[in-house]
């Protein structure tokens, strides 16, 4: 008998096969309403849950399933899923650290060029019947700044060494001498050293307006910010104040706070460059996250170690 497995990301639609095959009977509820309408349908059979860190799963809903044993983070992310409900009820929790840092590095990378050499309005320009060039700083050469040095941090710093010449600097919960960039005890030394400071720290309350208004001040006029981490780390109202003020160059966001609500301030603001929470979201990194996420699943309901519990939290 397949195992019921609730699926809340959209993400995965076109792996649904592979699952199915896995031994596994997916249930998908991707909106607030069919996860709700999942929940009470199919309340005595789900045993397994696929969300990932923004979408998470809370307490409440973990008290409705009363044969649920694992509850599974698509991503590296898992701020939004109760853990200490899922402890309380012996639930494992598991998340995929690792396995979509390529391609969220590529990512960070194409916000860091668009939001500098500004390429959006640049294609709209053209798009409007003109042919005059948009200026913008060069990338190589110039200072890296990376908020957070984990799988993902890592892979930026790549890019930017050994891409674009750049000399690197990093905030991270400790130092990591190993890496041979600079180290620097805050975020907001770091943002003073740098011309483009990129978030890649996790999300949750530890992290929470970790780049604030003092920060942005920091980073100066002619820097820019990039986030492909969590929305909840940069201060929003402080960087709409910003980029509207000019006290920073601009900014390349994949992720902000409330989203999928985005605030019609930034939406305004000719200096930000917009993408949906996607950087995560090429074939090859969804492929390799549910990989992860099928063996994790497997390991478990054949009695096995999971490859890849969430750390221990308190």
């Amino acid at each position: 008998m397949k195992i019921p497995l609730l699926i809340l990301i959209e993400s995965v639609h076109d792996f649904l096969p592979v699952i199915e095959d896995r031994g596994f009977r997916c249930i998908l509820a991707t909106t607030s309403e069919q996860r709700a309408q999942a929940i009470r349908d199919h309340a005595d059979e789900i045993r397994v849950v696929l969300t990932r860190g923004a979408t998470g799963f809370y307490a409440e809903e973990m008290a409705a399933l009363p044969r649920l044993e694992l509850i599974c983070s698509l991503g590296v992310g898992f701020e939004n899923i109760d853990l200490a409900a899922a402890r309380a009820r012996g639930v494992r929790v598991t998340h995929g650290p690792g396995a979509n840092a390529t391609s969220v590095a590529d990512h960070a990378m194409a916000l860091l060029l668009g939001a500098a050499r500004h390429l959006p309005q640049a294609d709209a320009w053209v798009r409007q019947g003109h042919w005059n060039g948009f200026m913008g700083p060069q990338v190589s050469g110039k200072r890296l700044g990376i908020v957070g040095l984990g799988t993902i941090g890592q892979e930026i710093a790549k890019r930017g060494a050994h891409g674009f010449g750049m000399t690197v600097g990093y905030y991270n919960r400790r130092p990591r001498p190993e890496s041979g960039y600079t180290y620097y005890d805050s975020a907001l030394a770091l943002a003073e050293a740098s011309d483009f400071l990129v978030v890649a720290t996790p999300g949750g309350a530890d992290t929470r307006h970790l780049v604030n208004a003092a920060v942005l001040e920091a980073l100066g006029p002619q820097g820019y910010l990039v986030n492909i981490a969590r929305g909840s780390v940069v201060d929003t109202e402080a960087l709409i104040a910003a980029l509207a003020g000019r006290r920073i160059a601009g900014a390349g966001l994949d992720v902000v706070e409330g989203e999928p609500v985005v605030p019609p301030a930034l939406l305004k603001l000719d200096n930000v460059v917009l993408t949906p929470h996607s950087a995560g979201r090429s074939p090859e990194a969804v492929s390799a996250t549910v990989a992860l996420f099928l063996e994790n699943a497997t390991a478990h309901f054949a009695g096995k170690p999971v490859l890849t519990p969430v750390p221990q939290q308190g």
